[in-house]
């Protein structure tokens, strides 16, 4: 018979709970190429994933799998360096996870970020884009099954899944680090592959300005369970026939590496506020 998610996220926090001693203030999902970030905590525990209960493994790079638990800003910090996603074949309980870990312990306020490809012809590779909604092209939703009441309401209203405040301030941040924030939609697919032009023409129909594989079932499961939630996608390369020129992860990776320094101080500066 197979565990109910909520025990297993309960044994999950349950484990974690026994490496602090003072309530998680913000947890952070570091997407593909912005794994530095967790470098920069201070008094740091290294959990990797696999000693966690239930966890699952992070096998693409730039996906360190770990969990970074640390101090910034005299707040306890958790960060995922790395996530899992659901093209890696594992289910999107398993996908989410994490998610409902953060929730049972507590945490009130969640960063989700990103590499996207950009949709938007104006978002140039390099760029950061508030991630303002949704659409969920992997068709798929992290609630679908039995229904558990310890979890959240059966069906959560998702006309805010971001905090329209997180996004004021993290505006706020940046204009006084002195750079442009973005702002759009970002559409989640199943993936491995890229997408094509056609589609992608198709998303732009759509509303969408970023594309991407990950981040939507995290976030509905987060609004689920009552916590704040920011997006934010790093639009690490131009989306299939934008541009005329081919995509490929490296790419990426490197780009994740060039806007490394001003995505930590925007980070820095957001948790601050928050």
């Amino acid at each position: 018979m197979t565990t109910p998610i909520f025990d297993r996220a309960q044994f999950a926090a349950q484990f974690i709970q026994h490496h602090i001693n003072e309530p998680i203030q913000v947890a952070i999902v570091l997407g593909s190429g912005l794994g530095a970030f967790a470098e920069t905590l201070r008094d740091p525990i290294v959990i990797p994933y696999e000693e966690i209960p239930d966890f699952a493994r992070s096998t693409v790079e730039g996906h360190e799998g770990r969990l970074v638990l640390g101090k910034l800003e005299n707040k306890l910090i958790a960060v995922m360096q790395g996530r899992f996603h659901y093209y890696e074949g594992y289910s999107l309980d398993e996908v989410t996870l994490p998610i409902r870990m953060f929730g049972l312990l507590g945490v009130k306020s969640l960063i989700l970020t990103n590499a996207a490809g950009g949709i938007n012809p104006n978002f140039e590779p390099g760029s950061l884009m508030l991630i303002s909604d949704h659409i969920n092209l992997m068709f798929k939703s992290p609630l679908r099954g039995k229904h558990d009441e310890r979890l959240g309401a059966r069906f959560p209203d998702m006309t805010n899944v971001y905090s329209r405040e997180y996004m004021r301030i993290a505006q706020k941040c940046a204009s006084e680090l002195g750079f442009r924030l973005e702002s759009g939609v970002y559409l989640a697919l199943q993936g491995p592959n890229y997408e094509t032009p056609a589609e992608i023409r198709m998303m732009r129909v759509l509303g969408g300005d970023a594309v991407g594989m990950s981040t939507v079932p995290e976030a509905i499961v987060a609004k689920q369970m009552g916590m704040n939630v920011l997006g934010i996608s790093l639009i690490s390369n131009a989306a299939a026939g934008v541009k005329d020129q081919p995509i490929n992860h490296e790419e990426v990776m490197q780009t994740g590496a060039q806007v490394a320094d001003q995505f930590i101080a925007l980070l820095k500066k957001i948790i601050a506020e928050i």
